[in-house]
């Protein structure tokens, strides 16, 4: 059993709902109308002098008490490195480290577990002894995936959590706010600093009708992801209302709330209603869900949100759940949303490759007892008719409960039958820790996935790969027949005997198993009873580990002349400025990592990824090697980067890593949220083009001077001056979203600087 400490007990969920109560209460005599389901749980974690201000301009900065902290294995070991350097005793609230991502899948789930736990023996040592020393619950590998152990074990309606993975919001499924961010703020909240974030604004989905056939709750977010595109959701929460939200059981909806991360959302969330009740009381949460009917209209927007929503939301987005068909993203990128009756005509027409390499099914994002149900269902059908999948089929699962709970049930068997092989209780493909030997490099292939993310490379490592993103349904159909062009709706299936066959679409399957789920036991170990008796472990001749030195304090001189390292043209997310795969062994060594620096961003001078042109010594060389070489010389550089820098993962090592090697400001067209603050947090200058065309200025060559930077000011331009190869220079005008805290971070060399100094 857990210490109370750690758990998500009755006691702590109540105090959480008394202060929801007298926050709103206060807030709503503020604005003076009715509240969303956000703001309602936003005030109710406000610091108390917020309460008093009204924050719809969108530029307001707020203080907020998160409930807990979430840590996964990669961005935990810098967490914990960060946390150990504030010299604290104890994590000041509950905090728990989920080993999902260093467990690569080569054959099948156990004997890769069985590998990981070998190959990352010091890592998953030092963060357990971390997290023991500490304070933290520590889960082991194969217990599962950060998100859905989440789900299955903390999250509560009403609650605000962060968490260092950007697909933390799947918790909103559950009715909470749960937020992705870099490690840092995870520290600094872990050491009992109030949570700092841009008062998001808030877009609303009115859900109709009801789900049924083919269509699932992943075509909601798919769907949605089409119409808002990769950063349309940027800053902002986005909350589901209306009737059609009560046809989605909760880890239906977490599926949803998950995938927010990929349209830039801060969190995504759901009203608390009979399916989340449901799913707490068949995960052992019976009294959190008696305190959440309890204060139910603390959980749920003002019946006036729905009646004129427009009133109330930045942007509102209707759908007909009864009219919606399922569809299909991808590739590269997981706003490029079709229908799946329009997906064989862009095959065509975009000459895709029509042949499946591998399917994949679950992930943090769609492996629930339902998912695995439905995906069951399919197989079934195959199976009376003889048919296997023509091709891989691999199925993850996402909590050892989960797997446990299918094995008895019989889904396993059923998915075992069609051909499927089972991996282990772990992230795998889906953030590129697949060993793929038979794929060769430049190889072009498609793959179809029920994941969340799909940028090239993300999955095996090969930027050829294509990944179409469907639920987990439709990827076992088009397994079946092998073929990205397969439309299961209206396409018919050979027989063993040569027969047609139609796919039924996937039977309705319960949200939660009829005989409870399977309780897993070995999965979670207790933070030490007597820390003092407890040391962090690392060795300091690691390969793997390395303390961290403070980064120094800015010296008070503007950065004049500093080379333009690199132009990143088009989409350039933190897997290209800072790959997983191999990379992802090294993320608790600063100084090896850094070698990966910007591997995957494409020049805009040369056209070449990962590669530019050193000044020093007019050599096509790696950004790292370049920017080894201007730190060693003491040389001041920059990087330029094109609209939404930095989107997708919340890895802080993506500006951990520039910042080591002397990187001193990031300009860009825009920026995403989470990579923002992480530049910001560690000392770097994150600017933006006043006129984003001033972007097409930077020539390669070029060295850029910001001027003025001792009198550096909240919603104060900077003075740009570009000075080209020819002596000739242009003078521009630089933005920033700076408030006077933040530019203390930089003044300080970093936020962790100024909680080590305070």
């Amino acid at each position: 059993m857990e210490k109370i400490k750690i758990a998500t007990t009755p006691e702590m969920t109540e105090k959480v709902y008394s202060k929801l109560e007298k926050n709103i209460s206060i807030y709503r005599k503020t604005v003076n109308r009715s509240l969303t389901l956000a703001e309602k749980i936003l005030a109710g974690h406000l610091e108390e002098g917020f309460l008093a201000r009204k924050l719809d301009d969108k530029t307001n900065y707020v203080f907020l008490r998160p409930d807990r902290v979430a840590l996964q294995d990669v961005t935990g070991q810098t967490v914990m490195l960060q946390f150990m350097q504030a010299g604290l005793k104890s994590v000041a609230l509950p905090t728990t480290v989920h080993c999902d991502h260093l467990i690569q899948a080569r054959t099948e789930g156990k004997s890769d577990t069985k590998l990981a736990i070998y190959e990352n023996n010091e890592v998953y040592k030092f963060l357990e002894s971390a997290a023991s020393k500490y304070g933290a619950g520590f889960w082991k590998p194969g217990a599962g995936i950060i998100h859905q152990v989440i789900l299955e074990n903390y999250a509560f309606p009403g609650g605000l959590m962060i968490g260092t993975d950007s697909h933390t919001p799947n918790a909103g499924g559950l009715g909470m706010l749960a937020i992705g961010v870099g490690g840092i703020d995870a520290a600094e909240t872990m050491a009992g600093i109030p949570w700092e974030l841009l008062y998001p604004k808030r877009i609303g989905i009115h859900l109709k009708g009801e789900l049924s056939g083919w269509t699932s709750p992943k075509d909601v977010i798919l769907y949605v992801a089409g119409k808002l595109t990769v950063s349309g959701g940027t800053n902002s929460i986005i909350e589901y209302f209306g009737p059609g939200t009560k046809s989605i059981s909760c880890t239906g909806k977490a599926t949803i709330t998950n995938m927010g991360a990929e349209i830039g959302a801060t969190c995504s969330i759901f009203p608390y209603d009979e399916r989340m009740e449901l799913y707490l009381k068949s995960t052992g949460r019976e009294k959190i869900a008696e305190l959440a009917n309890k204060y139910r209209e603390y959980l749920i927007a003002d019946p006036e949100i729905e009646q004129s929503p427009e009133k109330y939301f930045d942007k509102v987005i209707e759908i007909n759940l009864s009219k919606l068909e399922p569809h299909v993203v991808g590739p590269h990128t997981p706003d490029l949303a079709r229908p799946i009756s329009k997906l064989a005509a862009d095959v065509k027409n975009n000459n895709y490759l029509d042949e499946i390499s591998v399917a994949l099914i679950g992930s943090c994002t769609n492996s629930s007892y339902e998912d695995m149900s439905r995906a069951a269902s399919l197989a079934k059908q195959a199976q009376s008719k003889g048919t296997k999948a023509k091709i891989p089929l691999l199925v993850t699962p996402g909590s050892e409960q989960i797997r446990a709970t299918i094995e008895r049930d019989g889904q396993i068997d059923s998915l075992k039958l069609i051909g499927a092989t089972v991996l282990a209780n772990a992230c795998g493909p889906c953030i590129g820790q697949w060993h793929r030997p038979e794929i060769k490099r430049g190889q072009q292939n498609t793959i179809v996935t029920s994941y969340n993310r799909n940028f090239p490379g993300r999955n095996d490592g090969k930027q050829e790969t294509m990944n179409f993103i469907a639920s987990p349904e439709l990827v076992i159909a088009l397994a079946l027949d092998g073929s990205l062009s397969f439309n299961p709706l209206y396409d018919s299936l050979t027989a063993a005997d040569g027969t047609k066959f139609k796919l039924e679409p996937p039977e309705s399957a319960p949200d939660v198993p009829k005989n409870g789920f399977v309780n897993t036991e070995d999965v979670y170990i207790s933070p030490a009873k007597n820390t003092d008796d407890i040391d962090v472990l690392i060795d300091p001749n690691s390969e793997r580990l390395q303390k961290l030195e403070p980064f120094n304090a800015w010296n008070g001189q503007d950065f004049d002349d500093a080379h333009v390292l690199i132009k990143v043209k088009g989409k350039c997310t933190t897997d290209h400025i800072s790959p997983a795969g191999p990379w992802l062994r090294l993320r608790g060594h600063l100084e090896k990592l850094s070698d990966n620096l910007l591997l995957g961003a494409v020049n805009a001078f040369n056209g070449e990824v990962g590669k530019a042109k050193n000044a020093l010594t007019s050599n096509v060389e790696s950004c790292a090697q370049i920017a080894r070489e201007y730190k060693k010389q003491n040389i001041s550089w920059v990087i330029v980067g094109d609209s939404n820098y930095g989107e997708g993962s919340s890895r802080e090592h993506a500006a951990m890593t520039p910042r080591f090697l002397g990187c001193s400001a990031v300009l860009a067209k825009s920026f995403a949220r989470i990579h923002e603050t992480n530049l910001k947090k560690q000392g770097i200058l994150a600017l933006t083009f006043e006129n984003p065309d001033d972007y097409d200025r930077l020539q390669q060559g070029d060295k850029v001077s910001l001027i003025g930077l001792n009198a550096l000011a909240p919603n104060k331009p900077v003075k740009c001056i570009i000075c080209h190869e020819n002596n000739e220079t242009e003078e521009i005008s630089l933005t920033h979203s700076y408030n006077d805290l933040q530019l203390e971070w930089f003044r300080s060399g970093s936020a962790l600087n100024m909680l080590r100094n305070n």
